[in-house]
């Protein structure tokens, strides 16, 4: 049975999180957001879930789970990328052997990505893999906090085109859910939707990053009821 704070809990953010990691970071199954099934050639993929302090703008938005400094790193992906062109996602990338995991795979691609400096995150723990289709790979999260940040900024323009760190209270604004729709050929595919504004940019979080987001917030006890009948087309 896995433990999480109860809805409203002031409990430290860092503190949740922790616990969460510690508990074996298992997500509930079938993992609904994969469409499709991996083939059996899939690789190791992590990404880097980092949460901390914002440095600068608060969250408008005033949640009764966490405080208006928590903030999470994301990143859009450069529209001429192969796979998820465009989509708001996690730093991280395929594993590599020099890695030796995925702490070390996710720390690299958001290093290489981002410029955030390593030595500044604090790991709190590994969460359960999860599959992603249609690049075919087996996905594990990595939980982090941000003890010392550094100034981040897209590194390569080919492979992003905006780094960004979002207040979570922003996240969890009722106002800012969607449900964002899929429709290919006869088949209609939802997942949790975020509508996000940073530094004057507009971006719709959706796909396998919103079903992290939404999946880890309700672990957490940090969502707050949303109107999920309230629908968008996702960008393609």
């Amino acid at each position: 049975m896995v433990t999480t704070a109860p809805q409203g809990s002031r409990a430290p953010a860092r503190e949740q999180l922790a616990a969460l990691a510690r508990d074996g970071g298992a997500w509930p199954e079938p993992w609904r957001h994969a469409v499709g099934a991996l083939r059996d050639d899939a690789r190791g993929a992590a990404v880097l879930l980092l949460f901390g302090a914002l440095d600068r703008v608060p969250a408008g938005h005033a949640a009764a789970s966490v405080p208006r400094d928590l903030d999470v790193l994301l990143l859009a992906r450069a529209a001429t990328l192969g796979h998820h062109p465009g989509q708001v996602a996690f730093p991280g990338g395929r594993l590599e052997p020099e890695d030796g995991g995925p702490v070390g795979a996710a720390l690299r691609e958001a290093e290489e990505e981002t410029g955030l400096e390593p030595d500044g995150v604090d790991v709190l723990g590994t969460l359960g893999e999860l599959p992603v289709p249609v690049s075919n790979h087996l996905v594990t999260p990595v939980l982090a906090w941000w003890s010392r940040p550094t100034p981040v900024r897209a590194v390569d323009a080919a492979e992003s085109a905006h780094v960004f760190r979002v207040p979570v209270a922003d996240l969890l604004d009722p106002a800012r859910r969607r449900t964002v729709t899929v429709r290919r050929e006869r088949r209609v595919h939802k997942s949790p939707g975020f509508l996000v504004e940073a530094d004057g940019r507009e971006h719709l979080v959706w796909g396998f990053t919103g079903g992290i987001l939404d999946a880890l917030f309700d672990r957490l006890g940090w969502t707050e009821p949303w109107d999920r009948t309230r629908t968008l087309d996702a960008p393609l």
